[in-house]
């Protein structure tokens, strides 16, 4: 499992990543409470709060960014397994490989979607975008689009560790 990081970089990189992941697992119960107040604000006053349509798609996007590094290290995506477990019984060699390519795949993409989010973040902040109604509520978007940045951002980085933890497996010939 040794990927050339030592003991102690290694666990604050755990500590980092599971941090993201907490933080994502606190905003899910922020967005819980936006929905429900916005539900209670229809029902009683017969109109939407402000921002919760702008602020539940950004804080969405957001939440799955900031858990899909730990999903990855807890190998945890979504995959179908009617190729993959009977490879891994019959060639674990074969479907380590086959997993490091998935990996390296997953990085590739990752990474690309965090260079693009490094353009969109670059704008919002230079231009001072906001989200909302002025005079009803506002909020900048830039610190939302540094969190989905950092977010992708890891789990690329998380992928391409991966890929390394695979291709080792599948020359040593273990899982």
């Amino acid at each position: 499992m040794k990927l050339g990081m030592t003991g102690g970089l290694r666990r604050i990189w755990s500590l980092a990543v599971d941090g993201l992941a907490a933080m994502g697992t606190l905003l899910i119960g922020i967005l819980m409470l936006i929905i429900c107040a916005d539900i209670v604000a229809r029902n009683l006053m017969g109109a939407s709060l402000p921002l919760v349509s702008e602020l539940g798609a950004l804080l969405l996007v957001m939440i799955v960014a900031l858990q899909l590094a730990t999903t990855i290290r807890a190998n945890r995506m979504a995959r179908t397994e009617l190729v993959s477990i009977p490879l891994e019984n019959g060639a674990p060699r074969a479907a380590a490989l086959l997993q490091a390519v998935f990996s390296v795949c997953g990085a590739g993409l990752l990474g690309a979607i965090a260079w693009a989010s490094v353009r969109v973040f670059t704008k919002d902040y230079d231009s001072g975008e906001f989200i909302g109604t002025p005079g009803l509520g506002t909020l900048p978007t830039w610190p939302f689009r540094a969190l989905i940045l950092t977010g992708f951002g890891f789990a690329a980085i998380e992928c391409a560790l991966a890929a390394l933890r695979h291709l080792r497996a599948a020359l040593r010939g273990a899982r």
